[in-house]
């Protein structure tokens, strides 16, 4: 027979990112991205998180909010492996899975306690849409969360690739200077499907409000165009 369980919504983020194309793949890859996650009225006691402020890192336990889906499928088409290879949906981080949720670690930059919100946290490198739904925060312990000697399945076959970014001065000038560095981290990960490859086709990014033009010629990425 199968049971039910219900979780509860604590926070939600707060980000850049009001779609989830060009979020990282990970978390951790672009550093500089900057989010908060906001708790929800009923868990905005600062006593909560006492002590929570030693940590350099927090795992972050959440819903895949976009990719809910009443039926599951054993095994998915992975886009690290071109989206021609199906696995097992336990051997990858996909989001369509008997329950969509996610794992992330991310830094823990500071924790504010605010007035209206109660404690926000700060923190960088987080893999989320913003608005996600967060289930549970836990403190990084690097004494066991950390296994120098980890195998990496299938991804392990396939090497972290990076684009060469080409944005011109006037198309730059035009992003906020503190987002300059998150949005050129993102574009430099190479936010299209791995699947394609056609260097004709122009992508669009939503990022902190502006609407970035892009194409993919080989190892280079050409920004042509801010909205």
């Amino acid at each position: 027979m199968s049971e039910g369980v219900e979780m509860k919504i604590i926070a939600r983020i707060q980000n850049d990112f009001q779609t989830k194309f060009g979020v990282p793949r990970q978390s951790g890859l672009v550093q500089a991205l900057r989010a908060e996650i906001v708790f929800e009225p009923e868990y905005r006691v600062p006593e909560a998180v006492r002590g929570l402020d030693g940590y350099s890192h927090i795992w972050l336990i959440w819903q895949f909010s976009q990719a809910v889906r009443e039926s599951w499928s054993p095994t998915v088409r992975p886009p690290r492996l071109g989206g021609n290879r199906r696995v097992g949906v336990f051997a990858t981080r996909s989001p369509y899975r008997p329950n969509s949720i996610g794992l992330s670690c991310v830094r823990l930059e500071c924790v504010e306690l605010t007035r209206s919100l109660g404690p926000v946290l700060h923190v960088s490198g987080a893999d989320l849409v913003s608005g996600t739904p967060i289930f549970d925060i836990k403190p990084y312990l690097a004494y066991a969360d950390c296994v120098s000697d980890a195998r990496g399945g299938f991804t392990d076959e396939t090497a972290r690739r990076t684009l060469a970014v080409d944005f011109p001065t006037g198309l730059l000038e035009r992003v906020p200077e503190d987002k300059r560095e998150a949005l050129l981290g993102v574009l430099e990960n190479d936010p299209r499907p791995s699947y394609q490859s056609n260097h004709e086709l122009i992508y669009g990014l939503s990022f902190a409000g502006l609407e970035v033009k892009f194409r993919v010629e080989g190892e280079s990425l050409y920004v042509i165009g801010i909205e």
